[in-house]
């Protein structure tokens, strides 16, 4: 029987990891619990990307070897994964012999097939990143990240990319949600067309990495043999992987999505005659206040660090805790945009959303129970209204889940919960009971089974406390994802067991406000008052000097939700990245605008349109319409850089 399987983006080991990088991987594990409860034979995969110059030349540094330095660290990944409840059928290390040899069966059949050739690579090499730039992608003399570059000038060999830009366009068009969102497909066809460049695969061979097969003197690039390791989970080359792939889903972060994942990646794939993921999918970044969490900035939050410290502060069991971090995490993920992280809505959520919400649902329902019908489910129908609530909930689940919207899924669960809440206290069971209104009974099997509902409908993110819900309600834990919302979930007769608080109420009161690192102050213009007599509006060179205008480069694009005039865009502005609300939707479409260079009013004071903060203003002229006409530099400008 073929499997479901389901990849994630495998981390690099060079820290230990945080809430950022671990969001792909429990995206994945998420995944794999819903899929198996609807009866898929799930195979799920998970790993370390470990082949990188980088790692080798940080070993050394340490007088360690690298072998022992990567088998240690990626033991810490495992150790994390494990703690946050993450379970894997396969765990690919890229450094391990069985990736050395997918890997190397793969570059030769791209050899065989004719897309692969020698030539002279010129140009900068990022370490950190393990990533090449032209020298018109540095900034100021680094990388686009800030890192430091070196001069790399040798013959490699090169992947013939430029081969694949049409039939990568049609797939695309062929397979609507082969990439998802919608908004980052439209990144990736604007880059396809812009036009694809063949790219280099190897590197000197420094005594690290997968040798080129039948060249010893070369290794494979670090980006290229990384994405093999999707392949090399299922055992390919040898018989028995086409039960395995193509995978079912493949998750990542939006940042190596356009260049690695949804052209560099399906173009081997097709390169070698094989089959391509049927979903790829790019999840947005979680900012700490308007940064990308990030361990070079050392702006982290550590996910059992930050389950501990709940543990602590609520009073719930360490395990509950971690499932308050997946929950989090998961239930407030960013697609389109970027989510932020703060310790305040960490906390609010977990008492909106889990202690008033869910517990406070099983407490009452359970409480009542064995107050007014002994803990014992009634033997009764389920209310009509009920049964109707949950199945909304639960088609609204099941939507979400087919486009991998976890966010939209988790909050589907706990609107089951939403309603119990609302139910009891619409037919306030207590009166009932004080009037022997034969309707208790169905009242009180209808509240225990939406919490029975919402106990399968949440388990795939938070599985422990689950079982505990379970355990209360004096059930098994759901695994058939048929029977939720079904009476057969929740048998008459079944023994309640005595309510017993998961989430405790963080008293927010007495939450230590966090350290937060002083921002500078934004440039702000000064308001200059004209003289009653000028009637000309003629400024002086003073007056002009006070506007900074300076060339950015829109790197994210996208419709402000709720206008039809307004385009939400991300700028780069030298080292900076600014959010800028424009309103030229009537004259550009969003993927006209990814990658162009702008001029932006910089010092500009910030204001809010439609509640979302702009902290810039494009130049444009005005068309015959009255639309706009961006204005940009004639030919490329280093971003950041000043007009006068």
């Amino acid at each position: 029987m073929p499997k479901t399987t389901i990849v994630t983006a495998i981390p690099y080991v060079n820290s230990t990891p945080h809430i950022g990088n671990i969001l792909t991987t429990l995206s994945g594990d998420v995944t794999a619990r819903y899929l198996r409860m609807r009866g898929q034979d799930v195979f799920s995969v998970a790993g370390t990307d470990e082949n990188g110059l980088k790692i080798k030349e940080v070993a050394e540094a340490l007088g360690r070897d690298p072998h022992e330095f990567t088998a240690e660290i990626a033991q810490r990944f495992i150790e994390i994964f494990d703690g946050m409840g993450m379970k894997f059928d396969k765990f690919v290390r890229t450094s391990l012999p069985e990736h050395r040899a997918a890997s190397q069966a793969l570059f030769a059949k791209l050899q065989e097939n004719g897309y692969i050739y020698t030539a002279k690579y010129e140009g900068w090499y990022d370490v950190s990143t393990e990533t090449y730039f032209k020298e018109a992608d540095l900034v100021d003399g680094k990388s686009p990240d800030g890192n430091e570059v070196r001069w790399v000038s040798e013959e490699n060999y090169f992947f013939k990319l430029s081969a694949f830009g049409d039939r990568l366009l049609a797939h695309i068009e062929a397979n609507p949600s082969f990439i998802i969102p919608e908004t980052r497909k439209n990144e990736v066809v604007s880059f396809i067309k812009s036009g694809l460049m063949d790219q280099c695969v190897s590197r000197k061979n420094n005594g690290w990495g997968i040798p080129v097969p039948g060249d010893e003197s070369q290794v494979i690039y670090v980006w290229f043999d990384a994405l093999i390791n999707y392949i090399t989970a299922t055992g390919w080359p040898n018989p028995g992987w086409e039960e395995k792939w193509p995978a079912e889903a493949q998750w990542l972060g939006k940042d190596i999505l356009t260049r690695f994942h949804a052209t560099l990646w399906p173009a081997m794939l097709m390169g070698a005659d094989l089959p391509l993921p049927k979903h790829v999918i790019a999840h947005a970044w979680i900012l700490l206040g308007t940064e990308k969490i990030s361990k070079s900035k050392g702006n982290v939050v550590r996910p059992l660090e930050l389950a501990a410290e709940t543990a602590a502060l609520a009073g719930c069991s360490p395990a509950v805790a971690v499932d308050v971090v997946r929950y989090y995490i998961t239930a407030t993920m960013g697609y389109e945009n970027d989510s932020t992280f703060t310790y305040e809505d960490f906390h609010k959520r977990y008492n909106s959303d889990l202690a008033n919400d869910l517990g406070n649902a099983l407490n009452r329902s359970l409480a009542m129970a064995h107050k007014f019908v002994d803990g014992i489910v009634p033997d009764a129908p389920v209310e009509a209204e009920v049964l109707e609530a949950i199945t909304r909930c639960k088609t609204a689940y099941e939507e979400a889940m087919t486009g991998f919207r976890l966010e939209r899924a988790a909050n589907a669960g706990i609107d089951v919960i939403r309603f119990v809440n609302k139910y009891v206290d619409t037919r306030a069971p207590w009166a009932l009971a004080k009037a022997g209104d034969p309707a208790l009974a169905s009242v009180l099997r209808s509240m225990i089974l939406c919490v029975r509902a919402a106990e399968g409908m949440l388990r795939p993110f938070m599985p422990t406390v689950c079982d505990e819900v379970a355990r209360q309600l004096g059930v098994a834990p759901s695994a058939d994802w048929s029977l939720i919302g079904s009476p057969d979930s929740l048998p008459a007769g079944t023994v309640l067991n005595e309510p017993q608080p998961i989430f405790p109420r963080i008293d927010l009161s007495k939450v230590p406000a966090p350290e937060k690192p002083e921002k500078p102050e934004k440039p702000k213009m000064e308001e200059t008052k004209k003289p009653a007599e000028e009637t000309t509006g003629i400024i002086t060179i003073d007056d002009f000097a006070k506007v900074q205008l300076r060339v950015g480069r829109v790197f994210e694009a996208e419709p402000l939700e709720g206008s039809d005039k307004l385009l939400k865009l991300q700028v780069h502005i030298g080292e900076e990245k600014r959010q800028i609300v424009a309103g030229i939707r009537a004259n550009y479409s969003p993927e006209d605008l990814i990658g162009r260079q702008v001029v932006v009013v910089y010092n500009l004071k910030p204001a809010k349109l439609r509640g979302t903060e702009s902290q810039g203003m494009l130049l444009a002229a005005t068309d015959e319409n009255g639309g706009a006409i961006l204005l940009q530099p004639d030919r490329e400008a280093p971003e950041g850089t000043q007009v006068r």
